[in-house]
């Protein structure tokens, strides 16, 4: 017998541990059904579909024009973009987990992780980027006020509570968006300029809202290692993608969970000569080398002592422009329709 919410089984790739919806995404799934009867739609296998089928698939969203310009500002050889992905609390509150445990680990990227990183940046004299879900930035406006009063730092969208974009509708994506966006504006005193998608999700929607929002760039997808142009459904777009990779991110190294397999495989001494390699390859093609990492992994005490040996080794390179992802994008931005290049 069906019982009245049938519609709203989704697979157990989307649930939480053990096979379980989590609180806010529960909540999502049962407000669109409405409590009504309706029919799960019937999907083709995957070989059974056209290719035309898939490729309107694969090419809603598709690299563009290589942005790479031919020098960097000041001459310089290679782009580095550091960011911080600020999530704190929001991963366990966008899955439901009420654990005072959980909201600690949380609670560590303001009150420890924020606070080295911003030193570590000052002494060195080094722009980032941060991005923020919208619940962060209302849970820790010291730490956001931190970040923007150091005068060099962007603050960009990171989603409201780190919603993962593939489960929801257009409708409730484009109404987290806006509302992240409102509220960051009103936090920092300037609307954000960039995006990063929470977890890198990127629904058949999201480019359409990023257009709608009329933003400069995003950071979430992974066609290239050099800056590209996005395009939608073959046609140029204008917002340049600033690329990012599994591969320089932190948390498939120092991530850690109770429940599942997700334990540190790697020192920080071994992640150091992967990063340094990537630097090294990027800095002999002449392009962009994007870091991402968060306050709740990177700002241990060891960990931030690797991103300090990063930052001096990448340093020791002549031709080196450290710059946020803001900077980066309006420079490379000019290569659009021959367009000029804004120097930052």
């Amino acid at each position: 017998m069906r019982t009245p919410f049938a519609c709203c089984r989704i697979s157990a790739s989307r649930q939480g541990s053990r096979g379980r919806l989590r609180g806010p995404l529960l909540l999502l799934v049962l407000a669109g059904c409405g409590g009504r009867e309706v029919s799960e739609p019937s999907s083709p296998q995957p070989w059974e579909r056209t290719l035309e089928d898939i490729k309107a698939e694969v090419e809603l969203v598709r690299a563009g024009k290589d942005l790479t310009p031919p020098v960097w500002p000041g001459g310089a050889r290679v782009a580095v973009a550091l960011s911080f992905d600020f999530d704190a609390e929001t991963n366990a509150l966008r899955d439901g987990q009420r654990s005072p445990g959980e909201h600690s680990r949380g609670e560590y990227a303001a009150r420890a992780g924020v606070p080295r990183i911003l030193n570590l940046l000052d002494r060195y004299g080094i722009g980032a980027s941060f991005f923020v879900p919208a619940v962060t930035a209302l849970l820790h406006p010291a730490e956001i006020q931190a970040i923007v009063a150091a005068g060099r730092h962007e603050i960009g969208l990171h989603g409201w509570i780190h919603e993962r974009n593939s489960l929801l509708t257009e409708e409730v994506e484009r109404e987290l968006l806006h509302r992240a966006y409102r509220t960051l504006t009103e936090v920092v005193g300037k609307p954000p300029v960039g995006i990063r998608t929470p977890s890198w999700d990127f629904s058949p929607a999201t480019l359409k809202l990023i257009r709608e929002l009329g933003l400069l760039y995003d950071s979430s997808l992974m066609a290239d290692d050099r800056p590209y142009e996005l395009l939608e459904n073959g046609e140029p777009t204008g917002i340049v993608e600033l690329p990012v990779e599994w591969l320089l991110d932190d948390y498939p190294y120092f991530g850690f969970s109770r429940y599942e397999a997700i334990r540190p495989q790697m020192t920080p001494r071994e992640v150091l000569e992967i990063w340094k390699a990537e630097f090294d390859v990027a800095y002999r093609e002449g392009t962009l080398f994007v870091l991402t990492m968060h306050p709740k992994y990177i700002g241990h005490r060891s960990r931030i002592v690797m991103l300090e040996d990063l930052i001096r080794y990448m340093k020791g390179h002549e031709g080196v422009w450290f710059a946020t992802h803001e900077a980066v994008a309006r420079y490379v931005a000019g290569g659009l329709q021959g367009g000029n290049r804004a120097m930052p």
